[in-house]
Formats: structure tokens, C-alpha cells, sequence
């Protein structure tokens, strides 16, 4: 059965030969070897639904994910790419180049950061020695000011990349410092989830104003790799057997946390779990007549279908957290596509690796929001938390504007609610990836 007919679309998988084609590039770090295979189901199939390939969206139409930015480089020795963290160098001078220029939509989403909170030169850091957070944030004793303080770090960080004010810089700084001489530990339930979602984004500021403003003292850059290093990366350098959404920022807190300390164990780490994380996340046909288990957990049989909330009719592009609500799966899919993308920036191909699962989701999911009925086989024919968060732009801009692929309802969402601005770890998108392209 189709769930959503009209998206299913041709594909042409080409010969066995071209199936298995490589593309040799040299980088920096290396020799990056990224390889393609054929799909086998497109958005709108069941399990069970003859495979019909989509035209021009497989990672078999010809088109060879981009590896890191060229003019990107390795500027400590170790075989990371810096900055690398969601944002280059060559990215960051691409959108200050259309900022310059008054273009559109990086003038308006700038214009939205520098008047939020978080964009203020009078924004005063909240840090805590102890953040103690329990489920949905109950009790609530210093996770939103965490959470704020990283947003805000990472947006003065952005503003000074694409304006030059130092100010920002200035501010930046005095953010992170904040909290790198004070906080000591995370506790209560939501303790890992919390430490995440603060890691995904304070790396990425700290990483700006490291390779990009020369007044941070080295003694605090330390000072602030040394609290990456003790405080977060204990809490989610293990993963978690909870819902995906967990597990996907804490493979970006990872990551993060890699590149900015220069710590390849932890960076590969990251790109272990989310190789295993995110086919357990997100369903194709090619799974069988049940998804594929998650890496933790041990869930199988009743156990597995309670995990993904009782869906029991599996549907290719349906995410873990569907049936749970929309909210949690944009959650999840800012994790997983925010680690990808830093990913790239270091010579390793995640997109390619989960090409059609991801472009398979993100339509799915993105026709939903859009407001297309929802089908009586899914989640009992109710949603929800049917609301966009701002994290579609990453994503749209890879698959559509570097490889050249077709994914309609995710264009169509992403530019119904730019600029966007923030939530957790999904900040800023249409400021730094709208319609970017190759950098």
C-alpha cells in the first residue's frame, strides 16, 4: 500500500558497476573514499509495496556528496579541519559576502539575530556550578539558562564572524568563560539529554571565535576544551537507549566536542553511533517487515513496536518518534543532520551513507507539516505538535542545492518559516546554510 502516492517517483539505479563506483578525493586529513549504492523505496511505500525507485534522488543519480570545502584546511596539525563545526571558513565568508551585498534571506536572518535576546551586547551568562534538570525540564534549575547561554554564545560568535564588531567576540567569550569556571556537573534524569543539547552548541561558538578572533587567551581556550572534556563528554560520550532523539544530540555533542579538543577516539566515536543510530531511527523497505533495532536497549518483538509507539505498519520515511510527536522527531532529525553536515566539513560522507533514508524522511515528514491528511494506518490517523521547528535548512540545502536533488515538501516547509531562529540546538539556519551550495 502507498501511503502518499504522488510522491513516489522513478529512479534510475544504473548497472551493478555503477552501483559500486568510487570516488577517489584528496583532502587534507587524507584520502576520502565515498561510495554510492542503489535504493530500493521511496517516500509513500509500506513495508511490503513493490520498491520504485525516485528519479534523480538516490545516491545512484550521478551526483558525488561534496567533501570538505576546499579552501578549508587543517590548521592544527592533527587532521581536523578548523573552524569545522557546522560552519567553515568558507561558508562563513560566503554568507558575510551576501550579507554585504544586502541579499536575501541572509540580510533578514542576520537583521533576526542581532535583535533577538541572544544577539545583545547586554546579554548577562547565567552559570551554575550544578545544572540539575529532571524529564520535560522538572525541575528546571539551570537547564533553560544553560541552554540559553550556548544559543547566545553561538549567535554573538556568528554576528562577529559575518560584521567583524569585536564586540560580539568580546562576548562571546565572556559567555563561554562563564561557564568554564564554574560548571562542575549535570544531575537528575534529563542530566544526558541536557548536557547534550548544551554541547551540540557551545563547541560551535568556541570554535568560530578560536579560529577566528585572536583576543581569546589560550590559558581559557584550555579551560574551556578541559569543561568540554570532564563536564560534558562523560554524560554523552555513551549514548543512550532512550528515545532516538536523545541518542542523536549526543552524537553531535560528541562530535563537537571532538573536533574542537582534537580528540579523534570521541570524533569516531560519534560517527560509530550515528551509523548505527540512525538506520534504527528512520524506516525503509529494505529494513524487512519490522525496523531495525536500536544499538542499545535489547528491544525486539512487543518491546520494539512499544518503542516506536505502537506503529506496528511500517511506512518508508517513518521515524521512531512519529507516533510520539513531530517536535521530538525535528529534534532528532537537527542531531542527525547538524552531524552530518560537521561530518563533511571533516572528509567523512555521512549523507552519502543514509542518502535515500534521510531525503525518504525528511519528505515524509516534511509533507505532514506541510498539511497533508494524515493516513488512518498512521499513528491511528492523528498527530502530534504538528508545528515546524527551524531545522530544515541543513538538510535542504545539501540534498537539494549541492547534489542537485528533488525534495519539494522539504523546500516548500523550509521557506515557509525563514529566517528562522532558535530552539535547542537548531539556531540560525537560514543565517548560515540558506541556499549556500558547494561551500
Amino acid at each position: 500500500m502507498q501511503i502518499f502516492p504522488e510522491l513516489v517517483r522513478e529512479r534510475g539505479c544504473g548497472d551493478a558497476k555503477a552501483r559500486k563506483r568510487r570516488t577517489a578525493r584528496r583532502l587534507s586529513l587524507g584520502l576520502l573514499l565515498a561510495s554510492t549504492a542503489c535504493g530500493q523505496a521511496s517516500v509513500g511505500q509500506t513495508a511490503g509495496a513493490r520498491s520504485t525507485p525516485a528519479s534523480g534522488v538516490g545516491p545512484s543519480s550521478g551526483a558525488v556528496a561534496n567533501p570538505a570545502p576546499a579552501a578549508a584546511r587543517d590548521v592544527s596539525g592533527t587532521g581536523f579541519v578548523h573552524p569545522g563545526i557546522l560552519v567553515s571558513r568558507p561558508l562563513l565568508d560566503f554568507v558575510k559576502g551576501k550579507i554585504a551585498a544586502g541579499a536575501e534571506p541572509w540580510k533578514s536572518a542576520l537583521a533576526k539575530a542581532q535583535a533577538s535576546e541572544y544577539g545583545s551586547l547586554g546579554y548577562t551568562p547565567h552559570p551554575r556550578a550544578v545544572v540539575e534538570c529532571g524529564s520535560y525540564s522538572n525541575p528546571d534549575l539551570g537547564c533553560s539558562d544553560e541552554k540559553g547561554d550556548a544559543i547566545a554564545a553561538y549567535t554573538q560568535a556568528l554576528i562577529y564572524a559575518y560584521t567583524g564588531e569585536e564586540a560580539h567576540a568580546k562576548k562571546a567569550i565572556e559567555i563561554m568563560n562563564a561557564w568554564s569556571a564554574l560548571i562542575k556537573d549535570h544531575t537528575n534524569s534529563n542530566a544526558p539529554l541536557q548536557s547534550a543539547w548544551a554541547a551540540q552548541v557551545l563547541p560551535r561558538a568556541a570554535e568560530i571565535i578560536r579560529y577566528q578572533y585572536p583576543g581569546w587567551p589560550a590559558s581559557e581556550v584550555a579551560r574551556f576544551g578541559k569543561m568540554l572534556r570532564d563536564v560534558y563528554l562523560p554524560k554523552v560520550v555513551n549514548g543512550s537507549a532512550a528515545n532516538g532523539n536523545w541518542e542523536t544530540s549526543m552524537v553531535e555533542a560528541t562530535m563537537n566536542i571532538g573536533i574542537f579538543n582534537d580528540d579523534r577516539a570521541s570524533f569516531d566515536r560519534a560517527v560509530k553511533m550515528w551509523r548505527a543510530r540512525v538506520p534504527a531511527y528512520v524506516y525503509l523497505a529494505k529494513d524487512g517487515p519490522t525496523p531495525n533495532p536500536p544499538p542499545r536497549g535489547n528491544k525486539t518483538g512487543a518491546a520494539l513496536v512499544k518503542y516506536w509507539y505502537g506503529q506496528s505498519t511500517m511506512m518508508v520515511g517513518l521515524a521512531q518518534e512519529t507516533c510520539r510527536d513531530l517536535r521530538h522527531v525535528q529534534l532528532a532529525f537537527g542531531g542527525i543532520i547538524n552531524a552530518a553536515e560537521t561530518a563533511r566539513l571533516q572528509g567523512v560522507d555521512l549523507y552519502g551513507a543514509e542518502r535515500e533514508r534521510l531525503e525518504a524522511t525528511l519528505e515524509f515528514h516534511a509533507r505532514l507539516l506541510n498539511g497533508a491528511p494524515v493516513p488512518s494506518e498512521l499513528c491511528g490517523g492523528a498527530l502530534r505538535l504538528l508545528e515546524p521547528e527551524p531545522t530544515w535548512e541543513i538538510a535542504l540545502n545539501h540534498f537539494v542545492n549541492r547534489l542537485g536533488d528533488s525534495l519539494p515538501e522539504t523546500q516548500k516547509l523550509a521557506q515557509s518559516i525563514r529566517p528562522t531562529a532558535t530552539t535547542h540546538h537548531m539556531d540560525w539556519e537560514t543565517l548560515t546554510h540558506a541556499s549556500a551550495g558547494a561551500p
